[in-house]
């Protein structure tokens, strides 16, 4: 198949720009992922969509995946604490409201949030990026 046909937004096309071999788990994870639009998943979503499916893939397959997809840039790892992390297939500048009671994330254009200052950095650290993550809840008012 020639590279230079396939469109980035077909998962044999993102996996191949990213520089990633296109295994049939790599294949089948990323039609998963990527066929819908901007999501937000965690390995366990991933796991059960996997096998309603009728596929079999195992956890630890599941993860290296998405942390392959990460480290090549298709995917953004969010952690919203630390007994749950998201993996966004929206790579672009933006934020997230976070609803808890329904553990989800929505996407807050990144233009919309501006910062008054950051600290600088350690010494021998440089900031890598910011990531604002607005809980919601109830409003009791409503």
């Amino acid at each position: 198949m020639d590279v230079t046909h396939v469109s980035e937004t077909e998962p044999l096309g993102r996996l191949r720009k990213a520089g990633l071999r296109p295994t049939r788990q790599r294949l089948a994870l990323a039609r998963m992922l990527f066929s819908q639009g901007d999501r937000h998943v965690t390995a366990e979503q991933l796991r059960d969509e996997v096998a309603a499916e009728g596929a079999r893939v195992s956890m630890a397959t599941i993860y290296n995946t998405l942390h392959h997809f990460t480290r090549a840039g298709l995917l953004r790892h969010v952690v919203v604490d630390a007994g749950r992390t998201y993996f966004d297939t929206n790579t672009g500048h933006h934020h997230h409201f976070y609803v808890e009671s329904e553990h989800r994330l929505i996407d807050i254009d990144g233009d919309t949030v501006r910062l008054a200052s950051v600290p600088d950095a350690p010494p021998g650290r440089a900031i890598d990026s910011i990531d604002v993550i607005v809980r919601l809840k109830p409003d009791i008012r409503a």
